[in-house]
């Protein structure tokens, strides 16, 4: 594992902002302290926890229909996470699935990945990714797993002691492909968020990072400022993502981001090619660079830990 952090923000102190890039290996433990997080050990610590600790699995860009040779069996490789997630020591509570479900929005891939994702047996919470919602009214997806959300498919719950808040920001895309919250969306987080008081731990998840990585690649979220600006109140906010295909955190303040790799294929670091997209690797390396996510909450210990765990390696 490779872990650089370094201050954007000449004069900044390290309490206020500090970003990372963390390749994450197989059990790889972060907690959550005053805001910074620290690695505390490998998987096995994490274990000793477990009983104590509410816990629930992410999932993210499992493309089901996508067939190229960056991974010609996404099929088979979202059923290796299901059946690593099936063989976890301690049952998590729920799985959130972090869009991009489908590659192309057809109904049969959906009606796959329904199959394959509910082997696992836990109940899910999606938002969508853009490959979720091609078709002109995005009807096949809210009709799914819409029913019950907002506009164009956000929502939020409570659980473990923390108040989860899923946000779509794949609708109206803006330049470069950034995301976009947008008005409707904004206003109903200010009226959800003004009832939790701030001691409240957050869980935020949406596809698109909330923090702009690359904006030439359209990775961020144009509006997420305002998102982020209702959040400050709050003294533990995680923000988990998808769509990068890669592990990257930053923390910054009281928030924590973590972007998610995919079930599907690895996408380029940052900048490093001309272009996003499926990057075709090895064979023998593609499922150290796919993965699943567990994430443990200690409630009234203001503690979380986050492991990402590849599919081999």
């Amino acid at each position: 594992m490779t872990h650089d952090a370094h201050d954007h923000e000449e004069g900044a102190t390290r309490r206020k902002v500090l970003e990372c890039m963390t390749w994450a290996g197989t059990g790889v433990l972060w907690t959550l302290a005053g805001g910074i997080p620290r690695s505390t050990g490998l998987i096995g610590e994490a274990k000793a926890d477990e009983s104590k600790a509410f816990s629930f699995l992410q999932l993210s860009d499992s493309h089901i229909g996508f067939d190229k040779p960056a991974n010609p069996n996404a099929n088979g490789t979202l059923t290796e996470a299901i059946t690593k997630v099936n063989a976890l020591p301690a049952k998590p509570s729920f799985m959130i699935h972090t869009g991009d479900i489908s590659h192309l929005s057809k109904p049969a891939e959906f009606d796959t990945a329904d199959q394959i994702i509910g082997q696992s047996r836990l109940d899910v919470h999606y938002v969508p990714g853009e490959h979720d919602v091609l078709d002109d009214d995005r009807k096949i997806y809210l009709d799914r797993y819409g029913k019950g959300a907002k506009g164009a498919g956000w929502y939020s719950f409570d659980a473990g002691g923390a108040h989860f808040v899923g946000l779509v920001n794949v609708v109206d895309l803006k330049g470069g492909g950034m995301g976009n919250l947008g008005a409707d969306q904004l206003a109903w987080l200010q009226a959800d968020l003004a009832a939790r008081t701030a001691s409240t731990p957050i869980v935020v998840f949406a596809h698109i990072p909330l923090w702009t990585i690359y904006a030439d690649w359209g990775w961020g979220t144009q509006d997420s400022e305002q998102a982020l600006g209702m959040l400050k109140k709050f003294g533990s906010v995680t923000v988990l993502n998808g769509h990068i295909h890669q592990v990257m955190q930053k923390v910054e303040g009281n928030v924590a981001f973590h972007t998610a790799r995919s079930t599907a294929f690895p996408q380029p670091a940052p900048g490093t090619a001309p272009s996003p997209g499926p990057m075709k690797v090895e064979d023998s390396k593609l499922r150290t660079v796919l993965g699943i996510r567990q994430v443990n909450f200690v409630p009234g210990a203001e503690r979380l830990a986050v492991i990402d765990t590849p599919l081999a390696g």
